[in-house]
């Protein structure tokens, strides 16, 4: 049950920031709902072929298809029917990144889950690895179709807060069992991720000595 409401939450909330990056870039119905099945299945689909589930759940159990497709046609239908204005679309970008981190939280507690519960090879490294994937892979897909950098390489604590995550709940995992440790991964990661918004939290860039391009003044003759 722990997985299952986790594994909706997190599709039903991608599907919505799927969907309404399709609506940013003024696409048809079948292109916000393609961005939408992208987001929500599209890092699930992944993580299942790395971890030995053939053919993915989401193909086997169309729950979550179905649910995807639903939200985007609702978003779309409500878009239509609401006129926008700079406070609304302030808003609109208030719920994109709500629910860009709720999916971002929701699936990283479902991919790291699933990489415990299979128990293969090293018990940080591969449920670690499976709930990262989880967590961004359907974001990069939607990113790369909408024509646009993917969100995970430039938004610092994006990642970071989905790989802080997992590390936690593969530590709590032993100790509390299945469900704390869940909840536990979510909150830190909706936390991490939503001060990171807030606070405007970046990670250190490299970048190059202005001296380096300074251009050397001529002798004096």
């Amino acid at each position: 049950m722990t997985w299952i409401l986790f594994d909706w939450a997190g599709t039903l909330a991608f599907a919505v920031s799927g969907a309404m990056v399709g609506l940013s870039r003024r696409m048809d119905i079948f292109g916000v709902t393609v961005l939408a099945l992208l987001t929500a299945v599209g890092g699930g689909m992944v993580r299942d072929v790395l971890a030995g589930v053939t053919p993915p759940v989401a193909l086997t159990e169309p729950t979550d298809l179905l649910l995807s497709v639903a939200t985007a046609v609702i978003v779309s239908c409500v878009y239509a029917a609401v006129s926008i204005d700079r406070k609304q679309r302030h808003t609109m970008t208030m719920l994109y990144e709500l629910s860009d981190t709720i999916g971002l939280a929701s699936f990283t507690v479902t991919g790291t889950l699933r990489g415990l519960t299979l128990g293969t090879g090293d018990p940080y490294v591969f449920p670690m690895m499976l709930g990262v994937i989880t967590a961004v892979g359907g974001g990069m897909l939607r990113d790369l179709m909408a024509q646009r950098v993917p969100v995970v390489l430039r938004m610092d604590v994006y990642a970071v807060a989905s790989l802080a995550g997992a590390w936690l709940m593969c530590w709590s995992w032993p100790r509390w069992g299945a469900d704390v440790s869940s909840w536990l991964c979510f909150l830190f990661v909706l936390l991490l991720r939503g001060c990171a918004i807030h606070y405007g939290w970046q990670l250190y860039h490299p970048r190059p000595s202005s001296r380096i391009f300074r251009r050397r003044k001529p002798p004096k003759s």
